[in-house]
C-alpha cells in the first residue's frame, strides 16, 4: 500500500508513484538501507538498473575521477567518453554506431524516428506503421506509450500518437496477418518485463525477424530492462541467433546513472545526420564514464558467468517450490529477469517479503519479479528462497 504519511510530506511531488513505506538512504551491492538503519536484500536492483549493485567500485571510482574534471559539454563539441563507449558497445555486438540519451523511453523514441527516417531516405513512402506486440512496454513518453500495446498505459491519454498496429505475442499464426509492405519496422521485447516476464518462443522470434527481411522492415529489439547481461548474455538478442537492425539499451547501462542508448547498423544509421536528432544531456561526459566502467566490468569480471550459473540454481529450486507449493503457477524468465505466476494477486506476498527485509516487485497483478543484481551471492540466493519458501509454506498450512 502507499506510504499516505509520506505522500502528504512530499506533497510539492506529484503522485505518479504508489510508493512503498520504506524511505531508503544507503546502497552498497545486493543491499539498502533506510533512515532508521533496516538493512534490505535488494531483489529489485531499482527495477533492473543496478545490475553491478549499488555503488560499485569500480563504477564509484570513475565517476569520482570523473567528477574533478568536467560534468557536462555540449554535443556541438567531440566528447572523448562518448567515443570510447560506442566502440566498446559496437565491438561486444552486431553493430556499427550508437546514439546516446538519458533513458530507456527517449532510446526508443529516437530507434523509431530512425526507422522513419530510413524510411524516408528510401523513398518508402507506402510504409507507414510499427508494429508492436501484445503485453509489451516501451515507455511513458506520447510515442513509447502510444508504441506500447496495452491499454492500462493508455487510458485517459488518447488520441495516441498514430502509426502503430499491435500483434499478438509469440502467436506464429498473426505473424501471417501483418501486412509487412505497409510496415516500416517491428519493435519488441525478447522477454518482456513489465508485461509478466514472458520470454519469446525462439521459433516465433527467427520467423519474424526473417520475414521483416524478407520486405525490408526494420527489426528494433528493446533491450532496454534485458541489456547489459541480465538473462545471461550481454544482450538478449545473443539467445536467439539474429542480428536486429536497431537495438536501445538503458537501465543498467550505467550503474544507476541516467544513460540510454540506440545502437543500429552503418546501413540504417547513417539516415542520422546533423539536425536529425539530438538531445541536451545525452552523452555527457559523467553518463559516458559510468557507462565505460560499467560495461568494462562486466565483460571483465566473471560478472555473465555468474548470472549463468546462479540462475541456473534459482531456477531448479523455484521450480522445487512449485512442485510443492499449490498456488505456484509458473516460473519463467531469462537469467536474472524472472517471474513466478501465482494463482492470485501477489502484492501480499511482497509485502511478506518486505517485512523479511527482502525487496521484490510485482510484473502484473499475480507475478513476483525478481531481480536480483548480476554479481549477487549463492549465500543471499539463498536467503530469498528461504523467506519464500517459509511464506508460502505459512500460507498453504493456514489454507
Amino acid at each position: 500500500m502507499p506510504d499516505t504519511a509520506s505522500m502528504n510530506k512530499l506533497s510539492a511531488v506529484m503522485s505518479t508513484y504508489s510508493r512503498f513505506p520504506i524511505t531508503v538512504t544507503k546502497g552498497k551491492g545486493s543491499y539498502m538501507w533506510d533512515d532508521v538503519g533496516e538493512k534490505y536484500l535488494d531483489y529489485t536492483s531499482g527495477i533492473a538498473t543496478c545490475n553491478l549493485g549499488h555503488c560499485p567500485d569500480s563504477v564509484q571510482l570513475a565517476l569520482h575521477e570523473q567528477l574533478d574534471q568536467l560534468w557536462h559539454s555540449s554535443n556541438l563539441y567531440h566528447i572523448p567518453q562518448q567515443t570510447q563507449l560506442a566502440e566498446k558497445l559496437t565491438a561486444v555486438s552486431c553493430f556499427d554506431q550508437a546514439f546516446f540519451c538519458n533513458s530507456g523511453a527517449e532510446a526508443n523514441e529516437a530507434a523509431i524516428k530512425l526507422a522513419k527516417k530510413y524510411t524516408h531516405d528510401h523513398q518508402l513512402s507506402h510504409k507507414n506503421q510499427i508494429i508492436s506486440f501484445t503485453s509489451s512496454f516501451h515507455g511513458r513518453t506520447g510515442t513509447t506509450m502510444a508504441a506500447t500495446a496495452q491499454s492500462k498505459i493508455h487510458e485517459g491519454f488518447t488520441p495516441l500518437t498514430p502509426g502503430f498496429n499491435y500483434c499478438e505475442f509469440n502467436d506464429q499464426a498473426a505473424l501471417e496477418m501483418i501486412d509487412y509492405d505497409k510496415t516500416i519496422a517491428v519493435i519488441l521485447e525478447l522477454v518482456q518485463g513489465e508485461g509478466g516476464v514472458r520470454q519469446a518462443n525462439k521459433e516465433w522470434v527467427q520467423t519474424l525477424v526473417s520475414k521483416s527481411k524478407q520486405h525490408n522492415v526494420l527489426v528494433i529489439i528493446d533491450e532496454i530492462q534485458t541489456g547489459m547481461g541480465r538473462t545471461g548474455s550481454l544482450f538478449a538478442y545473443e539467445h536467439y541467433d539474429i542480428e536486429p537492425d536497431i537495438i536501445t539499451l538503458a537501465k543498467g547501462l550505467g550503474s544507476g546513472i541516467p544513460v540510454g542508448a540506440m545502437l543500429a547498423k552503418h546501413h540504417v544509421s547513417q539516415s542520422f545526420q546533423p539536425g536529425t536528432h539530438g538531445s541536451t544531456f545525452g552523452g555527457n561526459p559523467l553518463a559516458m564514464t559510468a557507462g565505460i566502467a560499467t560495461l568494462n566490468t562486466l565483460t571483465t569480471d566473471h560478472i555473465i558467468a555468474n548470472v549463468v550459473q546462479l540462475s541456473s540454481k534459482l531456477f531448479k529450486e523455484l521450480d522445487e517450490l512449485k512442485k510443492n507449493i499449490a498456488q505456484i503457477e509458473d516460473v519463467r524468465g531469462l537469467g536474472f529477469l524472472i517471474g513466478i505466476q501465482f494463482s492470485h494477486e501477489v502484492s501480499p506476498i511482497v509485502k511478506k517479503l518486505r517485512d523479511k527485509n527482502i525487496l521484490c516487485l510485482v510484473a502484473g497483478p499475480k507475478v513476483l519479479r525478481i531481480l536480483p543484481p548480476l554479481n549477487t551471492t549463492e549465500v543471499e540466493i539463498n536467503v530469498f528462497i528461504t523467506a519464500l519458501k517459509n511464506i508460502l509454506t505459512d500460507q498453504e498450512d493456514a489454507s
